[in-house]
């Protein structure tokens, strides 16, 4: 039988930021590691309910050389970017939002709301871009619902929503090989996960369950054996998120909301948004986040 030793290459604990109304749990990037596949940004966050009257309000702030993927298991998260996107995210759809050059975007809680108080539950993860398109022209895609497949065997779902697993595939594009899937066990449901990935990474964020035997800690990272056919598994239900994919060949640097192969491409996009040379969000231009002296989020060194 397979221990959590053969199982797991590494298990990355996460660091807990208090937001006041809700809290955030960050596993990547960090000191122990920086990226699994393409994921450079793991951040889970909730489950919350916000005082009556508020909301979640993620004032506009620029990205450049990244994409960055928002999913949710409550609440909905209303999206406006530089290029003119506008779209309410719920549950079980994928925000892909695609910053290459430069693009700036905000993230708050729908109206309709606040007045008893958003509920906040879900991921937001980003995706380095690739060697040769880290520049490429800002996008951005909704990936509904029933456009990502949904697997069931054995008292285990999952919907695929990046990537090819379990011989279904996602329609959400993806600019490298890229593996995301959101796993929902039934008391004494199990499901194997798929081994051919370069890397793969899972995170129990709800219930209670087994990898191989061996119970998960909520919200840590747990980095899988390459080649390794593991398999999940609980006795009373849990909800994990699997991810992963090619590994990169070269070292992405992380400063704030910023992710490049170069330093000076990152010292540079700090210069532009000082200087407010990035473009404004149409409906969303009265306010914004100013460039941090020391970012919460960084590569080390």
């Amino acid at each position: 039988m397979a221990t959590v030793e053969t199982s797991v290459l590494q298990t990355i604990t996460p660091v807990t930021h208090d937001l006041g109304d809700f809290k955030v749990n960050r596993t990547l990037p960090g000191r122990q590691r920086t990226m699994v596949g393409p994921f450079i940004f793991v951040d889970e966050f909730g489950p919350a309910r916000l005082p009556a009257g508020r909301g979640m309000d993620v004032r506009p702030h620029p990205h450049i050389n990244l994409a960055t993927v928002t999913y949710l298991f409550e609440g909905a998260i209303e999206h406006r970017d530089s290029i003119g996107s506008h779209a309410v995210i719920e549950p079980g759809a994928i925000n892909l939002m695609t910053a290459g050059s430069g693009i700036v975007h905000s993230e708050r809680s729908p109206q309709e709301q606040r007045a008893d108080g958003a509920s906040l539950y879900g991921m937001q993860t980003w995706l380095a871009l690739p060697d040769g398109q880290e520049e490429i022209a800002p996008a951005f895609d909704h990936v509904p619902g029933d456009a990502l497949p949904l697997v069931e065997d054995d008292g285990a779902s999952a919907r695929v929503l990046m990537g090819t697993l379990w011989g279904a595939s996602a329609a959400t594009p993806q600019h490298s090989p890229t593996i995301y899937a959101d796993i929902l066990l039934g008391a004494g449901g199990a499901i194997p996960i798929d081994s051919g990935a370069d890397e793969r990474a899972v995170m129990l964020v709800g219930g209670e369950t087994e990898l191989d035997g061996q119970p998960l800690d909520l919200f840590a990272l747990y980095l899988l054996r390459p080649g390794h056919d593991a398999r999940l598994s609980s006795a009373a239900g849990g909800r994990l998120m699997l991810m992963g994919g090619q590994a990169f060949p070269t070292r992405r640097y992380v400063f704030w909301n910023f992710v490049s192969s170069s330093r000076d491409r990152i010292n540079q996009a700090k210069e532009d948004w000082k200087a407010l040379r990035f473009a404004l969000i149409p409906g969303d231009d009265q306010e914004y986040i100013p460039l941090p002296e020391v970012p919460l989020t960084v590569s080390y060194p």
